[in-house]
């Protein structure tokens, strides 16, 4: 096919994903099922006709887009939220998973008339929850949910699919080598998650080093250093026979908890790259499907799909939470909110390119219980949030820092620095000022400066602050001014 067509096909594929994602919100459906239908339409089976069966190119192209929306997720997540809701997250993203895969084994495998481990596969496959599916509907419905909750189901969506894939990697070896037992899959494990979360740290810290350090001429190299930086991470982290999931969403997290230059510009390139990599992921995936297959499997699908979303899931997130300081109605509503979504049908695709048997049946069950857990909880969530008393509306919508004025909470002051000022001679991203807290412009002389992060104050500047009326005092003596 020429290229010009080949190029004219995929702007207007991503074109209408975009535009249909308008509808999806309104009515309440992940944007990641209108992606996954446009490209099933655009298939073989579907009016476009499009021949693709390329499962190791849709991996490929899962993976690396998996990777990007892990990072944005971990960049966006503040560690002071997430921090009181720690352990609760955790259990759900590791052992939840373990035990939500566990539970639904027994069951797939006599529904699907598979061995115990090929239907601890399958569940492997699909133990991991969505969170750009989750957030998407209830931020298109102007709904909210209360701190606890949200940083709870926040934490968990973004760090329990590297426990999915440790889990579906183990299961694929025990079911290719004879060799492969208990103890390889130990050593599997703590090979995976020392190595990544070791390595995720470390690349964290060396990613905040280099952006601050590199002093780029032009500001648009800052985004093409980051992207490079999270694929070297996932890549060094798999590499060394780590997890380079893990590895990504733990660098994503020290790096958006630190200070650091065009911080702003950053976090909102990397958001808008994880929803384009959603929508190449999901016309990916769309096309690697056959929806001629699917009638095959909808008796055997539909059961799986509902004793995980009524059975498997709510029973982990109910033992696990026993004794947590979540009410009830914050675990039936964890419970409900366990939207499959990306990371299984990527998942799906091991099985293929490892030879295991019955991997094309695998394949097309786990793609029927996407979309079954889309169309059941996906419109539903913002219904039983509702009926359990979580929702909080917001009478207006949130607004951006810059956009605060003086309102009898934040104030603008004018802050000199003296020659004594600990400031003097800092850039702004080293002055560790509290969050709220927006250094709008510098007076130098005659000149006035809109500060930077490597913006270096010098003696004798004026500054102009927007801060909390309450940390003016904190603030001024941060900078070199006494309180008053």
């Amino acid at each position: 096919m020429p290229i010009e067509y080949l190029i004219l096909g995929g702007a207007a594929l991503l074109l209408a994903s975009v535009v249909a994602s308008k509808a999806s919100g309104r009515f309440g459906v992940p944007a990641l099922l209108v992606f996954l239908v446009i490209g099933m339409l655009a298939g073989s089976d579907g009016p476009g006709g499009i021949e693709f069966d390329y499962p190791w190119a849709a991996q490929f192209l899962g993976i690396v887009a998996l990777t990007l929306i892990l990072f944005a997720g971990g960049l966006d997540t503040r560690w002071a939220s997430v921090r009181p809701v720690l352990r609760e997250s955790l259990l759900l993203s590791t052992a939840g998973v373990l035990l939500t895969a566990a539970l639904l084994a027994g069951f797939a495998s006599w529904v699907l008339g598979m061995s115990f481990r090929e239907g601890m596969l399958v569940g492997s496959i699909v133990s991991s929850t969505d969170a750009a599916a989750v957030f998407g509907i209830l931020r298109s419905r102007s709904l909210s949910l209360p701190a606890r909750l949200r940083a709870v189901l926040e934490l968990e969506s973004g760090s329990n699919d590297p426990m999915a894939v440790f889990l579906t990697v183990g299961m694929i070896g025990m079911l290719s080598s004879a060799g492969f037992g208990m103890a390889s899959f130990g050593w599997l494990f703590a090979r995976q998650m020392a190595i990544g979360g070791a390595l995720g740290y470390g690349m964290g810290k060396l990613m905040c080093t280099a952006v601050n350090r590199l002093d780029l001429e032009y500001e648009g190299l800052y985004p093409a250093v980051t992207l490079a930086l999270v694929l070297l991470t996932y890549g060094l982290a798999a590499a060394a026979g780590g997890n380079g999931f893990l590895a990504v969403y733990l660098a994503a997290l020290v790096l958006g908890n630190a200070d650091f230059l065009h911080k702003r510009s950053l976090i909102r390139f990397h958001d808008g790259l994880a929803w384009l990599m959603q929508i190449v992921m999901f016309l990916t995936l769309g096309l690697q499907v056959f929806p001629s297959r699917l009638p095959a499997v909808t008796a055997a699908g539909l059961a799986i799909a509902l004793f995980l979303i009524f059975v498997a899931r709510p029973a982990a997130v109910m033992l696990l939470l026993l004794f947590s300081r979540l009410s009830w109605r914050e675990r039936v509503l964890v419970s409900w909110v366990g939207l499959r979504g990306a990371a299984p049908i990527v998942l799906a695709t091991f099985p293929l390119l490892a030879g295991v048997g019955k991997a094309e049946l695998i394949f097309d069950v786990v793609f029927f219980i996407v979309l079954t857990s889309a169309l059941l909880q996906g419109p539903s969530i913002g219904f039983v949030a509702g009926r359990l008393g979580l929702v909080e509306r917001t009478a207006h919508a949130r607004m951006d820092p810059l956009e605060l004025v003086s309102n009898g909470e934040r104030d603008l002051v004018e802050i000199g620095i003296d020659k004594a000022s600990p400031a003097n001679g800092k850039r702004v991203v080293d002055l560790n000022l509290p969050p709220n807290t927006l250094l709008l412009l510098v007076e130098r002389g005659a000149a006035h400066i809109i500060p930077r992060g490597r913006t270096a104050l010098q003696e004798g500047d004026i500054l102009l602050v927007l801060a909390a009326r309450d940390e003016i005092p904190a603030v001024k003596a941060m900078l070199g001014a006494p309180p008053g």
